[in-house]
């Protein structure tokens, strides 16, 4: 597991999946660590980057500082942005459980620019009381957390995920005793101090919102009341669930996830795809040095041709969900070699950056010669090779 040093603290993070694709910002529930996401990654991971981090005094991450004052939600998404930077990117997309969705609240309120969507669950614009956090805060203090898990823990899980499954509360039990009792703490008092009401209408995001029908600590009222705050974001309730979806229903949340993430291309054969969508797809594959270079050596005579490739083929198809951008990789690089197009040298660069293996490479290659003949075989092999591909006998 990889570290950062931000603000002199060292955060656990991780930053899985190829460059190429669409980075998702993943925030877990107070008490818990990003462990949480872990049965979520085998749906995302083909299709998006994706970076998950532990909280102060969680996981593996060090414990807030003694004399580093109130944890705040803007200092909780100075963070998150901070591990963002590591990425390379600049816009992102942002899904956040419980305390994760303040953080979310918060990127809306003052960064919404940086969100191509942001996905709320079990959370709400104002959780429980002050007087509620507050004492919490002060049992945390005193009695320490590993005394308070047992009382914590089964108010996150629905009752009959529990009886199914005995061994969830004692293992999550176990792990939330493992935390820092004074971040656990400062984290209470943020929840009860710092709301987001009226902070969160006209940012012009992409909102979802989820909760769980037998959430205890964020029932459908709060989330309810949430959606209003953000001009009637949609809110989907799920049946049988808790305070957890990533862990009590994974794939009806990955399913409903993936739904949210996948860009909106419209009725394409009506009014076709805009040239933003086309853009930042086309940044995200090729990188936005080479973006910047073709967009600069245009001139009169071919920037409407940049334009429409960049609506045509990487708003219509590279930016549609139906295949992973391994899959076009795959396609595309398949298509040139047989062609003997000169993009070839282009999308076997490209190839490396979205990660296909060398026995990947060859395999496309290889039915190249078979179904398009062994000269343009030949040829891709060696311009592969002198782009870096293979090792030396």
């Amino acid at each position: 597991m990889p570290f950062a040093n931000v603000e002199e603290r060292t955060v656990a993070y991780r930053l899985l999946g190829a460059e190429v694709n669409p980075l998702v910002v993943l925030a877990h529930p107070l008490g818990m660590t990003q462990a949480v996401w872990d049965d979520l990654l085998p749906q995302l991971l083909p299709r998006y980057r994706v970076l998950t981090w532990d909280l102060p005094g969680h996981g593996a991450s060090q414990a807030w500082p003694a004399d580093g004052g109130a944890i705040t939600p803007a200092l909780l998404v100075s963070e998150a942005l901070a591990l963002v930077k590591l990425a390379g990117v600049e816009r992102f997309h942002f899904v956040g459980t419980s305390i994760g969705g303040v953080i979310g609240q918060q990127l809306i309120a003052a960064h919404g620019e940086r969100l191509l969507t942001a996905t709320l669950t079990n959370t709400g614009a104002v959780i429980g009381s002050a007087e509620l956090w507050n004492t919490r805060a002060g049992r945390v203090r005193v009695e320490g957390l590993a005394a308070m898990a047992g009382e914590i823990v089964p108010r996150w899980f629905a009752p009959a995920r529990l009886e199914a499954d005995p061994a969830l509360k004692d293992g999550w039990c176990v792990q939330m005793g493992r935390g820092d009792a004074e971040s656990y703490a400062r984290l209470c008092e943020m929840l009860g101090r710092d709301t987001f009401t009226g902070r969160l209408q006209g940012k012009r995001v992409s909102i979802r919102l989820l909760g769980g029908r037998e959430d205890a600590a964020t029932p459908p009222t709060t989330l309810e009341a949430l959606a209003a705050e953000c001009d009637g974001a949609p809110l989907e309730i799920l049946e049988g669930v808790g305070h957890v979806p990533s862990v009590e229903a994974p794939e009806r949340f990955a399913a409903l996830l993936l739904a949210t993430l996948a860009v909106e291309l419209g009725d394409v054969g009506e009014r076709g795809v805009d040239y933003s969508t086309g853009l930042e797809t086309r940044k995200q594959v090729l990188g936005e040095e080479h973006v910047a270079r073709s967009t600069e050596n245009a001139t009169s005579l071919d920037a409407p041709f940049q334009q429409m490739i960049t609506r045509l083929a990487w708003g219509e198809l590279w930016s549609n969900n139906d295949l992973t951008r391994r899959e076009r990789s795959m396609i595309t690089t398949g298509i040139l070699a047989a062609l003997g197009r000169e993009e070839l040298v282009l999308h076997l660069k490209t190839a490396k950056r979205i990660g296909l293996s060398e026995t990947e490479l060859r395999q496309v290659l290889m039915h190249v010669a078979i179904y398009a003949g062994v000269p343009a075989a030949n040829h891709a092999f060696s311009l592969a090779k002198q782009l870096g591909w293979g090792e030396g006998s």
